[in-house]
């Protein structure tokens, strides 16, 4: 059996991924394409093994990191527009700091139930990378996954979370380098 497309499409795709915040304007697009690129990846390995339970736990995965990401910015737009709405700008003397209170109120609600998302996203990230790993035998992939849901556990301590889910998008593009490109038997 072959991985070879899962390892071009995995390891472009969490290049992609990992870059896309780096580049201005586009930087969301191109995140996502590698994003894409990475569950094509997956999928491709799903279905080498025959194990639609990788594939599906990372979509279900994806799709609660983008929730996520999702719930972030209309928490966000909403605080914002809430107080604009109000005409805040133009009454902050008369109402004191209602208006920093509610956008911040409203930004810690959204950003509980982010995280919250994240971490349900990550543990589902890390379950698909684990059963990789006992198929293919490559332990980076175990290694990735924990990173990941280490990484947004520790994501309410600034800085170190991030630290290590960025470890984490790098050690993926090693896993995703070091797939074999033939599997001997197609049973791992």
């Amino acid at each position: 059996m072959s991985l070879k497309e899962a390892r071009t499409y995995g390891s472009i795709g969490a290049v992609l991924s990992l870059l896309g915040g780096l580049i201005p304007r586009v930087g969301l697009l191109v995140t996502i394409a590698g994003m894409v690129m990475t569950l094509f990846a997956v999928r491709e390995i799903s279905n080498e093994f025959k194990r639609e339970d990788i594939f599906r736990s990372y979509l279900v995965a994806l799709i609660l990191l983008l929730g996520a990401f999702l719930v972030l910015i209309i928490a966000v737009l909403f605080g914002i527009g809430a107080v604009v709405f109000k005409g805040m700008p133009f009454r902050a003397m008369e109402e004191g700091f209602w208006a920093l209170r509610h956008i911040i109120a409203t930004f810690l609600v959204g950003a509980l139930l982010a995280w919250i998302l994240f971490l349900l996203g990550s543990y589902y990230l890390k379950k698909s990378y684990e059963e990789i790993a006992d198929e293919i035998g490559v332990d980076v992939f175990k290694t990735t996954g924990s990173l990941y849901f280490l990484g947004t556990i520790l994501m309410i301590v600034f800085g170190l979370g991030a630290l290590l889910i960025l470890a984490g998008k790098i050690l993926e593009i090693v896993a995703y380098l070091s797939l074999p490109e033939k599997v001997e038997n197609g049973e791992g």
